[in-house]
């Protein structure tokens, strides 16, 4: 059982103090050429099935658009993105978060982890947009959770499953660069969490995940800023409306395509972070 100390005479005058945003991304507009870019007609290049229960792996050109689709029915996706020519440089979605907020829609970006911290995409389309956040504080597209995984459901359940989201991009991961599992998992990060409706729960602030509000013909564009590689795992939750790590839940396939800005210039990649990485010394 939890103790709680008690309350000092002026609890109330702390809690009422007004927070401050820890990073203010003023500094940060919308980039109005990558959404431009996304806005030409686009001319697919190459698409891919993302089994259910299972995950695939695609690569994206700078300038190049990923688009993230719901073909059949209501399934939310775990992806990992990585630069595909050093693959040290993935996607860092503590940063994101911190950046962007909480979830992510068009005009945010997706960063790379230290010490690159570079835009690694755009988001430029998302047909979930007008959800907004819900009265019980849920948002879709969410960089808060990590990826349901072996380890945390042998932890709580005492099962091993082997078809959660961290288990399938390790296999996706290993696919797609013929590393062997065990160096591929060393790869594998926190993700974005596409499609998946999430939130804190104001009394217990635990993470909680709802019926995702996706649909067939509902998708997510990303225009790539570096060369990509993306891999993604349809989740076994399905639409999270109630357990994942299992069997149970009534799962589809995703898709993924890359779709070329017709007539568009090269896109120049975005130079890395120009921190000296002298660390006071």
């Amino acid at each position: 059982m939890k103790t709680q100390q008690p309350p000092p005479q002026d609890a109330q005058a702390r809690r009422d103090i007004a927070p401050v945003i820890c990073y203010p991304n003023d500094s940060l507009p919308v980039q109005q050429a990558a959404l431009d870019r996304a806005a030409l007609p686009l001319v697919s290049v190459h698409s891919i099935k993302v089994p259910s229960r299972g995950a695939a792996s695609i690569h994206v050109n700078a300038g190049q658009v990923l688009r993230i689709h719901c073909p059949y029915g209501p399934q939310v996706g775990d992806l990992n993105l990585f630069n595909a020519n050093e693959l040290s440089e993935r996607f860092f979605s503590g940063k994101t978060r911190a950046l962007h907020g909480s979830h992510v829609t068009t005009g945010d970006r997706l960063w790379s982890c230290f010490p690159y911290l570079r835009p690694m995409a755009t988001i430029t389309h998302d047909t979930l947009g007008w959800y907004g956040r819900d009265a019980f504080g849920g948002a879709v597209h969410d960089v808060i959770g990590t990826r349901c995984d072996p380890y945390t459901a042998r932890l709580l359940g005492g099962q091993d499953y082997h078809h959660c989201c961290h288990s399938n991009l390790t296999r996706g991961l290993a696919d797609a660069t013929d590393l062997p599992l065990h160096l591929a998992e060393t790869h594998v990060h926190d993700v974005l969490n596409v499609f998946m409706c999430t939130g804190f729960t104001a009394d217990t602030g635990q993470y909680f995940m709802k019926a995702s509000p996706v649909r067939a013909g509902d998708y997510l564009d990303l225009m790539a800023q570096i060369d990509l590689l993306a891999v993604l795992s349809a989740c076994p939750g399905g639409d999270c409306s109630a357990q994942h790590s299992s069997e149970t839940a009534t799962c589809y396939p995703l898709a993924m395509e890359v779709l070329d800005p017709k007539g568009a210039a090269p896109w120049p990649e975005p130079p890395l972070n120009s921190y000296s990485r002298s660390h006071g010394r």
